[in-house]
């Protein structure tokens, strides 16, 4: 039986960093990691970032940036995934919750309250705000809706109201309450084509609601009459070459400026196998008040730095476990059993069995990091001398196609050939194959390189 990844001490490393720099340029992507769903602002001179999470826990990674360009994980906006279905999220009783959880979500800075708030709904089903004195937590649940406010965009105007743009090709905004609930919604827009990823703005007194037509276009809802419009529509990303060879176009994210006034839109793109990886770009307004790009290479050029670089902790590098907590870079798949692990005095990470399963799409506490592009290296160092009969220990590249290398009862194997089916349920648990006999070891080292 396969008992769920157990060990003692890991070492994770990898080829590729952020946005290439030369003199004060970069390119795109600015990070190749599957960092789906973007929203983006910022408050005085730092720059945020909240992204998509699906099923894993914590939810709702939040990233910062000094330059627009170099990012680093700060926290999740969402510690646990307690959403009305405790099994699905905690891998229980055969129930999983993969493709469901944290998407296109939206996070904000309220300078008269000093948080951070974080919105979005969940399982089309009900909306949940978190907020935090620091983006890097600690996050509370402060209010639940009931309307799903799908492919939301916070917003707090200039008055201080409470905004939230949401919708998929039916465009309403909400104002809430300063008891963070709903106090009225308003459609703003009828489409004739499929829209979502609402991102709401007030830019000098303009309003503007950025949406996507997926996976190609960007567009644009621009009003002069107020926040509920009238609103008119116009393209802002037409199938934007991109950085990528064989990749989706740039698309979806939000429009953030610098101190000095400058305009940049971050999208991403859909580089499979990777994920959706953020591109940043220059944008400008013209003399209509529409954002618009230089040209349709901007995503694909070098740009300069929106301001000067910034050095921030790479995603790359060494992590020895130290605790008390795990670096923000780490997500379990689905929420933890907190009882099953814990950190050793010496360093490292011992990991006891959760779950006893043949199924590792259902093994509790894999703990997970999102693979770097375009090619990546992961190296793990286990203390299997307390392995029991029949545990398993090992490193995988998952994903709904997966494989993974272990150790069981002093044999090393590849297994391959995981997969998930169309509705996210397990089809198969792989076969293995390339055995070899490690029956004396106590520490064992596997590694891992996906391009």
């Amino acid at each position: 039986m396969f008992s769920a990844v157990y060990a003692c001490a890991l070492f994770a490393g990898a080829a590729l960093a952020h946005g290439d720099v030369t003199n004060e340029t970069y390119t795109n992507p600015v990070l190749w990691l599957d960092l789906a769903d973007i929203d983006v602002f910022r408050v005085n001179e730092t720059y945020y970032y909240s992204a998509s999470s699906m099923a894993y826990s914590p939810g709702a990674p939040v990233l910062q940036s000094g330059d627009l360009v170099n990012w680093e994980f700060i926290g999740h906006s969402v510690p646990y995934l307690d959403f009305g279905d405790p099994s699905a999220y905690s891998l229980e009783d055969g129930e999983q919750a993969y493709v469901r959880g944290i998407w296109a979500s939206s996070m904000r800075y309220r300078e008269s309250t000093g948080l951070f708030y974080w919105v979005g709904c969940v399982d089309f089903n009900q909306t949940y705000i978190y907020t935090a004195p620091d983006a890097a937590g600690p996050w509370n649940l402060a209010s639940t809706i009931d309307t799903c406010y799908y492919d939301c965009g916070l917003m707090f105007d200039e008055d201080d109201s409470i905004y939230v743009a949401y919708g998929n090709t039916n465009i309403s905004i909400a104002k809430l309450n300063e008891d963070l609930q709903e106090e009225s919604i308003t459609r703003i827009w009828n489409a004739t084509f499929y829209l979502e990823g609402a991102r709401l703005y007030n830019i000098n007194g303009t309003y503007y609601v950025l949406l996507t037509e997926p996976a190609d276009w960007e567009w644009t809802l621009k009003s002069t009459g107020g926040i509920y419009g009238p609103y008119e529509l116009e393209i802002l990303a037409n199938r934007t070459a991109s950085p990528i060879d064989e990749s989706g176009f740039p698309h979806q994210g939000g429009i953030v400026d610098t101190p000095d006034g400058d305009w940049y839109y971050l999208s991403f793109i859909d580089a499979y196998p990777e994920g959706r990886v953020p591109a940043l770009a220059p944008i400008y307004f013209d003399a209509e008040r529409w954002p618009r790009l230089p040209s349709n290479d901007s995503f694909a050029v070098p740009n300069e730095y929106p301001v000067a670089p910034m050095r921030v902790e790479p995603v790359t590098g060494t992590d020895r476990f130290e605790g008390p907590s795990l670096d923000p870079k780490w997500e379990w798949n689905h929420n933890p059993d907190t009882s099953a692990y814990s950190f050793a005095e010496c360093g490292g990470l011992i990991l006891n069995t959760a779950t006893v399963t043949d199924d590792l799409y259902h093994a509790r506490n894999t703990l997970t990091q999102r693979i770097i592009g375009p090619e990546g290296t992961a190296t793990i160092e286990f203390d299997i001398s307390s392995m029991q009969a029949g545990d398993i220990a090992g490193l995988s590249l998952f994903r709904d196609n997966a494989a993974y290398i272990g150790v069981q009862d002093g044999t090393v194997f590849l297994q391959r050939d995981l997969a998930l089916g169309e509705n996210w349920n397990t089809i198969s648990t792989g076969t293995r194959e390339a055995t070899a006999a490690a029956k004396d070891a106590s520490c064992i080292w596997f590694r891992l390189h996906a391009n």
